[in-house]
């Protein structure tokens, strides 16, 4: 591990009270060229490791004691001035309770604890470069799941008005919300994958979101559409 900055090399914190778990993770990152600049066993100790060492990823486990990694994610990144830090959630259960408010925290995905080592290492540079880590199809399911609970969402709260968005941006996110990746959005709307992205990358900003997690996130929060609603023309 290494406090100093190496900006040719992708750094990750590692954050879980099972030291198994981090000594696993750190190897298969440590092998795949990935450096780990530091452990941490509970929230405070994720949050002053990001703090020291300044990593571009942080893989953090949700139920951890004292600060579970909910609070500690929405303290890490409400700290970052760069906008460029991801944290990715760790969970044991598929479609945890807590991961949809972890995403509205901030996460840019999440990974089940016995992910392969493949995967880990593919997810980690998937959200270094800017994409979100779940798949479409999971994003909606997801959000369907939880969307209509009575929960607080203080993150993206402030994020609701959508009436700086063109028309055809609000089409977009609303698409995009119902689980189509970019390839299936160019088809739908008849424009280039490059123009998706560009509208997409536009909403992001806009909305002083991150990645398209939190724009589906906020799309069902805003009331654009609803689980398992149409998601075709104004609503």
């Amino acid at each position: 591990m290494s406090d100093g900055v190496r900006p040719d090399v992708l750094r990750a914190v590692i954050a879980d009270d099972q030291a198994l778990v981090r000594t696993g993770f750190g190897m298969i990152l440590a092998a795949d060229g990935i450096e780990v600049t530091a452990e941490a066993a509970d929230g405070p100790q994720a949050v002053a490791a990001v703090r020291r060492t300044r990593p571009d990823i942080v893989l953090m486990d949700i139920r951890m004691p004292g600060m579970d990694g909910i609070e500690a994610t929405r303290r890490i990144l409400d700290e970052d001035t760069t906008g460029e830090l991801r944290v990715i959630i760790l969970t044991t259960y598929d479609l945890d309770h807590y991961v949809y408010a972890a995403l509205t925290a901030g996460a840019s995905g999440f990974l089940l604890k016995d992910v392969t080592p493949e995967h880990l290492v593919a997810a980690v540079r998937l959200v270094r470069s800017g994409d979100a880590l779940l798949a479409p199809t999971i994003t909606r399911r997801l959000i369907e799941r939880f969307a209509h609970r009575e929960e607080a969402l203080p993150s993206t709260s402030a994020h609701r008005d959508l009436s700086g968005l063109t028309p055809r941006e609000l089409e977009v996110l609303r698409l995009l919300a119902t689980g189509l990746s970019n390839a299936e959005l160019a088809e739908r709307l008849f424009l280039s994958p490059t123009t998706v992205k560009t509208h997409i990358g536009r909403i992001l900003s806009k909305l002083e979101l991150r990645d398209r997690v939190q724009a589906v996130v906020l799309a069902y929060e805003s009331g654009l559409i609803t689980p398992g609603g149409p998601a075709g023309g104004p609503r």
